[in-house]
């Protein structure tokens, strides 16, 4: 595949040590709001509510730092109410135990009410775990907890699987982007980056969310969006 990075496979743990290393030489802020250890009873019981199990290599991961330990969304948050930023180069929030449930409840219950047109494309399945994601939810990362491999999503485009062929290149390329960005070489990153936001696209959003439309901060706007936008001109 085009583009993928070539870390196969390896100890997960491996590959987010590489990225907290470069996080607490270059970024301590940052690195101090992933948390500390998870809890393998919270996991369980947020499985239980997913109604998946999630694969070894995820859960290794959420065990060495759960983002969301021991805090508690406000009511009044957006979907993902306590995503951390700054880790990933390519744009979006890192998610802890708490979002990644909130995301994925949500996904589920949107391809359920809505489902999609052609049901060996749907816009999401339900062994789909979101670990990265904007505000709002329209896009994100996922991995497919029956491979192991890494997909995306977003708003009015077919979800991609298999970006990534596991969680360990997934953070593996990350690592590669944040010492890219330190050393100067930043082809990588960013050619990974989300494309820069135009002055219209700014317009649709300000009206958007002036008129009770829950948008996203980057990435695409729905078409739903745009065309109620262009009705009010």
């Amino acid at each position: 595949m085009s583009g993928t990075p070539t870390h196969e496979a390896g100890d997960v743990r491996q590959a987010w040590g590489r990225v907290t290393a470069w996080l607490e030489q270059h970024e301590p802020g940052v690195f101090a709001s992933l948390g500390g250890p998870g809890s393998s009873t919270a996991i369980s019981e947020a499985e239980t509510r997913m109604g998946l199990k999630l694969p070894p290599a995820m859960r290794q991961w959420l065990l060495a730092n759960d983002l969301d330990a021991g805090r508690q969304p406000d009511v009044r948050s957006c979907l993902v109410a306590l995503g951390c930023q700054g880790v990933l180069p390519s744009g979006g929030l890192l998610l802890g135990l708490t979002d990644i449930e909130r995301v994925h409840l949500h996904q589920v219950a949107m391809e359920e009410m809505a489902p999609s047109g052609d049901p060996d494309h749907p816009s999401w399945r339900r062994e789909w775990v979101p670990i990265s994601a904007e505000r709002d939810g329209f896009y994100g990362k996922f991995l497919n907890t029956r491979t192991g491999s890494v997909g995306s999503w977003s708003e009015g485009s077919l979800p991609k699987d298999r970006e990534y062929t596991s969680l360990f290149a997934f953070f593996h390329d990350v690592a590669d982007q944040l010492e890219g960005l330190l050393s100067g070489n930043t082809g990588m990153a960013a050619g990974r980056r989300m494309p820069d936001r135009s002055p219209e696209d700014e317009a649709i959003r300000l009206w958007a969310r002036a008129n009770g439309y829950l948008v996203n901060d980057h990435g695409c706007i729905p078409k739903s969006i745009r065309d109620a936008y262009e009705a009010s001109l």
